[in-house]
This record gives structure tokens, sequence and C-alpha cells, in this order.
């Protein structure tokens, strides 16, 4: 195969590519691409793993973080969702103010103050019950 025949192949490969591109671009909306992206929707309660942070000076939603607050990170929930966290005889309520964890199988990672508060400090990890508050 000569260089020209190559170069030849890699132009319609690389047009076709960017017409399929385009046509996505074009006819899908972007609402359907964001979904597309964020297909898992946090559910509004049951059981799931959490674990704790307490480090960093800043979290997604701008604010300074604080390790003593009672709050929590969450890929999606919209910042200032509460949530009521339970662990045997122990309740808490968080506020999401950041995004994360971005460990699998993972669903909040508490602060410190909130991970102390429902004891989970020396396991670092556990299984909670939660709900979303309205």
């Amino acid at each position: 195969m000569t260089f020209l025949e190559r170069m030849t192949e890699f132009v319609a490969i690389a047009l076709i590519a960017a017409i399929w591109l385009l046509a996505y671009c074009l006819l899908c909306p972007a609402e359907a691409r964001e979904r597309r992206h964020h297909q898992t929707v946090a559910p509004s309660a049951g059981h799931c793993w959490v674990s704790y942070y307490s480090h960093g000076n800043r979290v997604a939603s701008g604010r300074r973080f604080d390790k003593h607050g009672m709050t929590a990170a969450h890929r999606s929930l919209p910042f200032g969702t509460r949530v009521r966290i339970s662990r045997g005889d122990r309740h808490i309520t968080v506020t999401v103010n950041d995004r994360g964890p971005f460990i699998a199988g993972r669903m909040f990672d508490l602060s410190l103050g909130a991970a102390r508060a429902i004891g989970i400090i020396q396991a670092g990890v556990a299984r909670v019950a939660f709900e979303v508050l309205p």
C-alpha cells in the first residue's frame, strides 16, 4: 500500500468521524447529551456505603471546607440537599456541598465531624441507611 493510498484511507475515516460527530451535535439536544453522561440518578432512600475525608481547602460548591461541619460529598445531588444518615441508633443530617466520592461502591463522603457523630472514624467505611430530606 503506497503512502498516497494510506493517506486517502485516513482522510476518509476522519471525514466519516467528523460527519458523525457533527450530526450528533446538531440532532441530539444538549439535555439528552447531558443525561447520557449522568444516567445514574441517586435514589431518595436506601442503604449505601459511606466513607469520610478530613482535608482540603475548598469544596466543589465554592465554600471553604469545614472538616468539623455536618457536610457530605455526593456525585450528583444538588448542593444544599439535606440527607439524613442513620447507623444503628445514631442519626445525623448532613448537607451536600461537595462532589465525590470517586471510589466505586460508595455513595457519600462525610466530613470528619459527620463521620465522628455517626461513629465511623475507626472503620473508615460503613454501611448506612440514608434518606434525602425534602
